[in-house]
């Protein structure tokens, strides 16, 4: 089989513990693009945050960020999809978790804005990079549908509480995954890397036996289903190895540049 798309996931996928491409993995990544092999992102992260590794491997082509959410080329920035979370929906979610104190991110128009200074919000842009803007009363603040939200929390039981709750509530209308252990990421339900992974194939002709996504988390686990080989790397988690076809090595040993030299070089 000749493949012609590779998604890859970014943190704990293709980065390792320093928040890098290491020298083999984006070798490897060269010589996919060498053979014909279009390479996109596809993470959870922000577009700007996901922007300076595109540009970095000279990727011209649209990114999936946001967990789907928007769709953006790399290089002329034109949005090819975007699809936000419902503004009486996201107003709802603000009351319930501010009536426990949670931390909120909300992201607009690709900025960042949270309610306060505080750790949960320097723990996430240690992570990824970015500017944020603390806007006091977020319910007040939000005027329009937010392209994502993140709860972030260091309570595992906390976290798994509401992801369990939104779930359920929103069954129809979100999509609420944990990322790392601690950011439960809630989007539109037609927000996912699979369904936008299945949309950018499409647009470029390319089948889906011809697609290989790699991961780690559960918002890669429909992108792996999707596509015609789904890889795992072996720092995921137990649900995205048993949705996996192939267990490549962790992300700190090059799990990347071993299914592209398996599947695309070999």
């Amino acid at each position: 089989m000749s493949f012609k798309l590779l998604a890859l996931d970014l943190d704990d996928t293709l980065l390792n513990e320093e928040f890098t491409i290491s020298e083999k993995n984006r070798d490897a990544i060269y010589k996919a693009i060498e053979k014909g092999v279009t390479v996109t992102l596809a993470t959870g992260r922000m577009f700007r945050s996901a922007l300076p590794y595109a540009e970095s491997l000279g990727l011209d082509v649209p990114l999936i960020t946001y967990h789907g959410a928007l769709v953006k080329t790399a290089r002329s920035q034109e949005e090819i999809f975007h699809c936000p979370v419902p503004l009486d929906i996201a107003r709802e979610i603000i009351d319930t978790t501010e009536k426990e104190d949670r931390h909120l991110n909300i992201y607009v128009k690709d900025r960042l804005f949270v309610r306060e200074d505080n750790e949960m919000i320097r723990l996430y842009v240690s992570i990824a990079n970015v500017e944020y803007q603390a806007v006091g009363n977020l319910m007040e603040f939000l005027k329009e549908g937010p392209t994502k939200i993140t709860m972030i929390t260091t309570e595992e039981n906390i976290l798994k509480n509401y992801w369990d709750m939104f779930s359920e509530k929103y069954e129809q209308k979100l999509h609420v995954v944990p990322s790392k252990p601690y950011f439960l990421e809630i989007t539109n339900a037609r927000a996912t890397k699979g369904q936008a992974l299945k949309a950018l194939a499409s647009s470029l002709g390319v089948k889906r036996e011809e697609v290989i996504a790699v991961g780690d988390s559960y918002n890669d686990i429909d992108m792996i289903q999707y596509a015609g080989v789904g890889a795992a790397v072996e720092n995921a988690r137990k649900d995205v190895k048993k949705a996996a076809d192939y267990i490549a090595a962790s992300n700190v040993e090059d799990g990347v540049a071993q299914v592209i030299q398996k599947f695309i070089l070999a």
